[in-house]
């Protein structure tokens, strides 16, 4: 069987930025020059044989690439499914965030830039961004919804203790979505000598393109793990879907691979048909920060506000390529509301010993479902990020039902 990577590649998107009906360019002329500039220095970074080679060298000796395929044999024992996680978790600062922020950092530095922005929800695109911005001698600000801060205190000391400039959001929902609109205002402002690095594959082309492109990585690696391993491709993959970053470097390696079934898991926040961050699953055609895709709206066309336990899935949007799987029916979204991430995260921690993030919990849980379906199957699960800056959500979470359990009794 052939496995080489660019043997299953797709060519979407298109030259406008077009994945079938949905992505292309929603913007204020303010904002064209900008994205011309980085379409035309991302096309050139790309032939750059010095840029793949620094890029990789640093992939593999400063955050920790190839991540492991691991089989997780106690869960797959409990599920009846044999089950393998993508463990990138294990990257140098706890999520598959890093592959995107060393790229898109170097593709700034290519194009000689001093100064580097960003948006974050759950603080893990933030910390990475912070990261590689000491690494690499960037000034760094980042900009947070004052909710998001509030959830993740850890993570925003972290980017401080790098260095970074941490910038209160708090307009609309103080969520990840005002974040990156208060990001987008300071890069048309400061272009000369900023780089605005977009943390999921959404927004105006091309950044659903570059940010999918830097996280490849995953899939490929996975595709090779896996046949070496098993001796065939799995059954199903699964990843959680907020802008879904993480979900298509996993997925797209695998696209001509008809057999293998593409499962993204969005979160239902509260449940009880709230869903309340799934764009993919509840939410209507319409453009959203420079981009058409699924959007959660009101009759009016109002944005939404988005909710989930975990901040990095606090979306009221989804990136374009996924939007275009729904449509041709290549990928089946899903949701899986707070509490029942909860089971995941804690069904992880107890039986395999790795606390994963509450976005990740997300696809874990849905594993019920797919064993419920198909016995026996092989499923290959991206393990997002780690649950470290989680612990304190899952504490407070953990005490509320305590309480509401002492009070029913």
């Amino acid at each position: 069987m052939k496995s080489k990577a660019n043997k299953t590649d797709i060519k979407v998107p298109d030259k406008k930025g077009y994945f079938g009906e949905f992505g292309g360019k929603f913007i204020p002329e303010t904002i064209s020059s900008c994205l011309n500039e980085l379409e035309s220095a991302y096309a050139k970074a790309k032939q750059s044989k010095k840029f793949k080679k620094e890029l990789d060298s640093y992939l593999r000796e400063y955050a920790g690439r190839p991540t492991p395929l691991y089989f997780a044999k106690k869960l797959s024992k409990y599920f009846k499914l044999k089950v393998y996680l993508k463990r990138e978790d294990l990257l140098h600062t706890g999520a598959h965030k890093i592959n995107n922020s060393l790229g898109q950092a170097f593709l700034a530095k290519f194009m000689g830039k001093e100064r580097i922005i960003a948006e974050t929800g759950a603080g893990q695109h933030g910390v990475a961004v912070a990261t590689i911005a000491s690494l690499l001698d960037f000034k760094c600000d980042i900009y947070m919804g004052q909710e998001d801060i509030e959830r993740q205190s850890m993570n925003v000391f972290r980017m401080k203790v790098l260095g970074a400039r941490v910038i209160a959001v708090r307009s609309g929902s103080k969520t990840l979505k005002d974040a990156c609109n208060e990001a987008f205002r300071d890069w048309v402002t400061n272009v000369r000598n900023t780089y605005y690095l977009l943390g999921s594959v959404v927004g105006p082309h091309p950044y659903p393109m570059i940010v999918r492109d830097f996280q490849l990585v995953i899939g490929r690696e996975a595709r090779l793990q896996i046949l070496k391993k098993e001796g065939k491709l799995p059954d199903c993959l699964v990843a959680c879907v907020g802008g879904g970053s993480n979900a298509i470097g996993l997925f797209y390696p695998f696209f001509k691979d008809k057999k293998v079934k593409f499962i993204g898991v969005e979160a239902a926040g509260f449940g009880l048909n709230s869903y309340n961050s799934a764009s993919l699953t509840k939410g209507e055609l319409g453009v959203f920060q420079g981009s058409k895709s699924y959007v959660l709206q009101d009759k009016f066309g109002q944005i939404k506000n988005a909710h989930s336990i975990a901040p990095g899935l606090d979306y009221p949007g989804v990136g374009p390529e996924h939007a275009f799987y729904k449509s041709i029916k290549r990928a089946e979204y899903v949701t899986v509301n707070d509490s029942q991430a909860i089971e995941g995260f804690k069904l992880l921690s107890e039986l395999e010993g790795i606390i994963p993030a509450l976005e990740s919990s997300h696809a874990i849980y849905y594993l019920q479902k797919i064993a419920k379906d198909n016995k026996g199957c092989t499923a290959l699960v991206c393990l997002s990020g780690r649950g470290d800056k989680d612990l304190d959500i899952i504490r407070e979470y953990t005490e509320k039902s305590n309480t509401k359990n002492k009070i029913s009794k």
